[in-house]
């Protein structure tokens, strides 16, 4: 069963409508993606800029299964929308500390030892930062003000700002968050990343189905070609397969928890099977389309660009997979059943963002 049938069908149509009505004519010619101030206020008025916060913490107390569906909208409608930066990982990240959420806009990334952090996403447009720091025995959180940070801008293969922030560490008042902390913010953000991948692929499925069925060659449609069916039928599987994943990583979410073993699995298989999937289907869409997908014009670069940025960041999918397959030698043989039903905890995380 998909995530979004587990929440109200009104609630998807809303989330939906919101994206529909503020996708821009042609976000990516320029090669930059802008933060939309209007789309942010009316995601902010119909409480979703902070849809898993608790009700204590200015929240409105969703789960996961309700942010699956506000990240397929999201991505499916082609409207970058930073929610997964400020609700999932920042906002997570001071209710964690015990640190309040002013009104603003916040960005949130685990932070390097030289006080300077690459690809820092949306940097440039945030009031706030949260940057996620190991002081050599503890982990440490802060809410620092945009103005107190130095930012270059740069961007990833979607056009979606990735920046460089530079701050002055001892400037800054720290708050302790417990062990474990930065390895369940890796896990919540690349499952976010997923979630949005799957989105996005969903979409170029229904837009590789709609190229077939209206093209013609030879006097006869695409989708008459045993060849492009082939390729269409591959693009389905494929990004079938990285939305079943990315559901069960849900599910154990709401069954169990962040630090339960079998999430952090469910989530690594879910973020290899997303990476790999995105090879195909990308591959596979601009086959269909041909010389026409490559253009402007045509929507489907707004989704395999960013689809291609998104699984490399928070790991990228070769460190995702050398970590499975780490921890399937470990498991040995005989433990390769119980290791598929019940999961294990994946050594190394941290790893992933060296």
């Amino acid at each position: 069963m998909n995530s979004t049938t587990l929440i109200d069908p009104d609630l998807v149509a809303m989330m939906e409508s919101v994206f529909a009505a503020h996708r821009k004519p042609d976000i990516a010619a320029t090669g930059t993606v802008e933060f939309d101030g209007a789309l942010w206020k009316v995601l902010d008025e119909v409480g979703l800029v902070r849809l898993t916060g608790s009700d204590s913490h200015g929240g409105s107390g969703a789960d996961w299964h309700a942010v699956s569906a506000l990240l397929a909208a999201a991505a499916g409608a082609a409207v970058p929308a930073p929610v997964v930066e400020h609700d999932l990982l920042a906002g997570w990240l001071l209710e964690t500390a015990q640190l309040p959420m002013t009104d603003g806009f916040r960005t949130a990334f685990l932070m390097r030892e030289s006080g300077t952090t690459p690809s820092v996403p949306w940097a440039r447009h945030a009031d706030f930062v949260v940057p996620l720091r190991h002081d050599g025995s503890h982990w440490l959180v802060a809410d620092i003000a945009a103005d107190r940070v130095h930012v270059t801008p740069s961007q990833n293969l979607g056009g979606e700002p990735r920046d460089t922030v530079t701050l002055e560490v001892d400037t800054v008042t720290w708050s302790p968050v417990p062990e474990g902390t930065a390895e369940t913010f890796l896990l919540r953000g690349a499952l976010a990343r997923v979630l949005q991948v799957c989105g996005a692929m969903d979409r170029i499925v229904e837009l590789c189905i709609e190229h077939v069925a209206s093209r013609e060659q030879f006097g006869r449609p695409l989708s008459k070609f045993q060849a492009v069916q082939r390729l269409v039928t591959a693009t389905a599987a494929e990004a079938a397969l990285a939305r079943a994943a990315a559901d069960a990583a849900v599910a154990h979410v709401e069954r169990t928890a962040w630090d339960d073993h079998r999430t952090t699995f469910a989530v690594a298989v879910a973020k290899s099977c997303a990476g790999h999937a995105v090879s195909t289907v990308v591959r596979n869409a601009h086959q269909v389309h041909g010389a026409i997908g490559t253009t402007f014009e045509h929507d489907l670069h707004r989704y395999t660009k960013p689809v291609l940025a998104w699984r490399s960041e928070f790991g990228s999918v070769g460190r995702w997979d050398r970590l499975l397959t780490q921890t399937a030698v470990e498991t040995g043989r005989d433990g390769a059943w119980s290791l598929i039903t019940d999961g294990r905890a994946v050594p190394g995380l941290l790893d992933l963002m060296k």
